[in-house]
């Protein structure tokens, strides 16, 4: 069996964190993925830093292509004891609001809702310096790094085990191969075993006409074309899987592909087992299927 090289892909699962400062405040970014079908970004940022939003999504988008990203920003004064004010004209509003609509108004409740409570420190203020803007840009793009470091690491796990079920495949397909070629013969004995059931001898069936039959039967049977694509399908994965590059959607799609040539193969089987080795073909399949799901 033939591994094909190491996996060069990446996973849609990690985490990245890194945490800047400057004079006045620090701050932290922090990026999860998971599994997405495309690129979803969902940002928390605080009051200011939203006018960031576009310059924050470009550096994610120009780096990953699939996944389900959050991306929250942390950012807070060096003074440990920030002046806080409440907004009492807003949170009585609020309140009298939840009150007639007869929802919750319990003043720890109201007291997160934005814009209530004011810290001479809000991030409002911290946002409106473009050096520390640029800082706070600056720190994302290592968490960014951190984010695609952790995700190759995971890719090159899931890589390699697909590659490694790739090669059960190949192995089995060839067993197939070997299979196929022994049964002419089977088929042509079992046709000579029914016919000398049925009519207490064989000599009775003209011996041109029998070639004929197990010719048919032999025809109906062949499944060198779906070894053959199966093959194929081999070499593509390891293409894939070797190349690099998004190919989590590629890679499902030939899933797809292996499962309809490996349903084939049962359906043409009067072995016993050639049908466990198709069984087997389709829950490696299966697996496959599974794996690239967690792959960009």
């Amino acid at each position: 069996m033939s591994t094909g090289g190491s996996a060069k892909v990446q996973s849609m699962t990690g985490f990245g964190r890194a945490e800047g400062s400057d004079d006045r405040y620090r701050w932290a970014w922090e990026l999860r993925s998971v599994n997405g079908r495309g690129l979803d970004i969902r940002m928390r940022v605080g009051m200011g830093f939203e006018r960031l939003d576009q310059q924050i999504r470009k550096r994610i988008t120009g780096t990953f292509a699939r996944g389900s990203l959050s991306v929250s920003l942390d950012i807070r004064s060096h003074a440990e004891q920030p002046d806080i004010q409440v907004n009492e004209t807003f949170l009585t509003t609020l309140e009298e609001m939840c009150r007639s609509r007869g929802q919750d108004a319990r003043i720890d409740r109201l007291l997160g809702v934005r814009g209530v409570v004011d810290a001479s420190d809000d991030r409002q203020s911290a946002a409106e310096d473009a050096e520390r803007c640029a800082a706070v840009l600056g720190t994302l793009e290592e968490a960014i790094a951190g984010l695609r470091e952790a995700r190759s690491e995971e890719g090159v796990k899931t890589g390699d085990v697909l590659i490694a079920r790739i090669g059960e495949i190949e192995d089995l397909v060839q067993r197939a191969a070997a299979l196929d070629a022994a049964r002419l013969p089977a088929i042509r004995d079992r046709m000579m075993a029914q016919i000398e059931e049925l009519l207490g001898t064989k000599d009775a069936v003209d011996p041109e006409r029998l070639a004929q039959e197990v010719a048919v039967l032999a025809t109906k049977a062949d499944i060198r074309e779906e070894l053959d694509r199966l093959t194929a399908h081999v070499g593509a994965a390891r293409g894939l899987l070797t190349g690099g590059g998004p190919v989590g959607r590629k890679l499902d799609f030939l899933s797809q592909e292996f499962n309809r040539e490996a349903n084939t193969l049962c359906s043409k089987s009067s072995d016993t087992d050639l049908t466990q080795i198709g069984l087997d073909l389709k829950a490696v399949i299966d697996q496959v299927k599974e794996q690239s799901a967690n792959l960009e």
